[in-house]
């Protein structure tokens, strides 16, 4: 199975940035879909980002222009660089992982997961 653990969480002002990082185990990383997803105490899970087998990338158009995700296969880690973050960005950020390689936007169909890292921006 694949282990995934995320880094990089913390406090910040509204208007600066933060780098998320997961770090997968496992020898197939290259193959998989790799997400990040978020929630707030009170909502359900929504899906940020995902990044495919081939790179290809997709957003939630509330983060489009101010998130950006990518892989370093060669670390077998993926990152999630959050610019102009806003306090609706505050929420537990999760790491996902999907064998397809293709990009997925339910949670559902993550069959991975990491423990998460608290994000919290102030106003």
């Amino acid at each position: 199975q694949v282990q995934l653990v995320e880094s990089g969480g913390g406090l910040v002002q509204a208007g600066g940035s933060l780098r998320l990082s997961c770090a997968a185990s496992g020898r197939t990383f290259t193959s998989y879909t790799m997400g990040w997803f978020r929630q707030a105490p009170g909502k359900e899970r929504e899906f940020v980002a995902a990044i495919g087998r081939i790179r290809n990338t997709y957003y939630v158009d509330s983060v489009k222009g101010r998130f950006t995700i990518s892989r370093d296969n060669a670390k077998n880690t993926v990152y999630l660089q959050m610019n102009s973050l806003k306090p609706e960005d505050t929420a537990v950020y999760y790491c996902a992982a999907d064998s397809t390689g293709l990009i997925r936007t339910d949670s559902r169909r993550y069959e991975y997961w990491g423990q998460g890292t608290q994000v919290t921006v102030s106003s």
